[in-house]
């Protein structure tokens, strides 16, 4: 059980996600996010591995939250999502390390993985834009979140990174026991579009977004109709009011060794047709990624480092 002046009301009866666990989290009981309401961290430090906007010559400050409310089968950061790494801090302790995070140069601090913590990270942010947080904040999320609880971050977050991972029901109940994820993540998406508006960057050789939404797509193996279906609906429903990032990084860990067609990586073929899809439909506000980015050394260490 956490201390009285932690407490937070809204976790007694916890609604915070589209899991509605609906349990105590404040009286030591553990969500479907694997996290009671005590804080809890497994990183803080200078992050270069995320779009070039948002990482740009210093780094992005990336937080990595434990837990999570989704639990994809072939999770690339299993080791902090199943609630199992990080240390417990306080949402004093959170601000602290915000404005260290600044101190070191990071451009933007970029919350990892957050939806279950909402509570805590809005006091957190108050306190460290009242000590002189200036740089954006991002929030990074996998999209299965409540329009309800976005709502509540309204004007503390400057850019929303969001995942949009499946289009067909079947594919997210399989590999994320969420059947309802495509109609959750879309709402979602459109309250962040909505709280901050089209893409803004800052001047200069090398320009780092200030506010925007940049939605992940990361390619799965043997789901390319899905990722034309994901794609066209991005770019008929936001149009340049976001950028779109296809992702080829996917990395198949030992949990999905004997889960085809997950047990392998995308193959060159297979990005490149959804790269050309992607500009044949009309697609221009983009990321791509080249070179070998599916590799076991681009997921970070979870060793508290910063926390």
């Amino acid at each position: 059980m956490i201390s009285e002046n932690e407490m937070w009301p809204e976790l007694s009866d916890c609604s915070l996600c589209p899991r509605e666990c609906h349990v105590n989290r404040n009286a030591g009981e553990i969500g479907y996010c694997g996290q009671t309401a005590s804080l809890t961290a497994a990183r803080a430090a200078l992050h270069f591995w995320e779009e070039p906007c948002l990482s740009g010559r210093n780094g992005s400050g990336a937080v990595f939250f434990s837990g999570c409310n989704l639990r994809c089968v072939y999770c690339q950061n299993r080791e902090i999502a199943q609630g199992h790494t990080g240390r417990e801090i306080t949402a004093s302790r959170l601000s602290e390390i915000f404005l260290k995070l600044q101190e070191k140069g990071a451009h933007n601090i970029n919350l990892v993985t957050p939806a279950h913590f909402v509570p805590q990270i809005i006091t957190a942010l108050k306190a460290s834009k009242k000590q002189g947080l200036s740089i954006p904040v991002i929030y990074n999320t996998s999209s299965y979140e409540k329009a309800e609880t976005l709502r509540r971050l309204e004007g503390l977050i400057d850019i929303y990174l969001p995942d949009l991972k499946y289009f067909d029901t079947a594919l997210s109940e399989s590999y994320s026991h969420a059947p309802d994820y495509f109609e959750t993540a879309a709402a979602a998406i459109a309250e962040m579009v909505r709280q901050v508006g089209a893409p803004v960057f800052a001047d200069g050789e090398d320009p780092l977004m200030l506010r925007g939404v940049i939605v992940r797509h990361l390619l799965l193996p043997g789901c390319g109709r899905d990722s034309r279906r994901i794609l066209r609906f991005l770019h008929e429903t936001f149009g340049s009011d976001i950028y779109v990032s296809i992702m080829n990084q996917y990395t198949p860990l030992s949990q999905v060794s004997d889960i085809p067609p997950l047990n392998r990586r995308i193959s060159d073929k297979e990005y490149e047709r959804i790269v050309d899809f992607a500009i044949r439909i009309g697609i221009e506000n983009g990321f791509i990624q080249e070179g070998e980015t599916a590799a076991e050394s681009f997921i970070p260490s979870f060793d508290c480092e910063g926390i």
